[in-house]
């Protein structure tokens, strides 16, 4: 039996851009599965008790880091005028949307740890798929 991988997590401060000229600091927990290797969440508390939860490709976020990525309800870009220190993650759904200001070196390290842990190309090798087929089936 294969001994399981460590997750891996990280608390982040990022900002919450409310307007050009006004931004709330939040901070967001970016975690990061082994069984579910294709994505990281981030929880974040924004003004109640249970947090809220995206769920982000890990391809998504480091193609991000790379220059535009995403389309529709996830985009990242560079933050202009931050050079390489931030970059800008929007999220959308149909209760709203939110812009997230991001420090470069926070998702930079998040994201060199999950490949040490599941390198990129190898995530379908880390997936119980008897399992996610009993999911399936339950659901019917």
């Amino acid at each position: 039996m294969k001994k399981p991988l460590k997750t891996v997590e990280r608390r982040v401060a990022v900002q919450l851009v409310v307007s050009h000229a006004y931004s709330l600091p939040l901070c967001a927990r970016l975690r990061y599965e082994p069984t579910d290797p294709y994505v990281v969440r981030a929880l974040s508390f924004v003004d109640c008790d249970e947090p809220v939860e995206w769920v982000l490709g890990r391809d998504l976020l480091a193609d991000g880091l790379k220059g535009s990525a995403g389309c529709a309800d996830v985009r990242i870009w560079s933050a202009a005028g931050r050079g390489d220190q931030s970059i800008y993650i929007a999220l959308g759904s149909p209760a709203g949307t939110a812009l997230l200001e991001v420090p470069v070196r926070d998702l930079t390290s998040l994201l060199e740890n999950t490949e040490a842990l599941v390198p990129r190309g190898t995530e379908s090798g880390h997936i119980d798929w008897d399992v996610e087929l009993a999911h399936l089936l339950s659901r019917g």
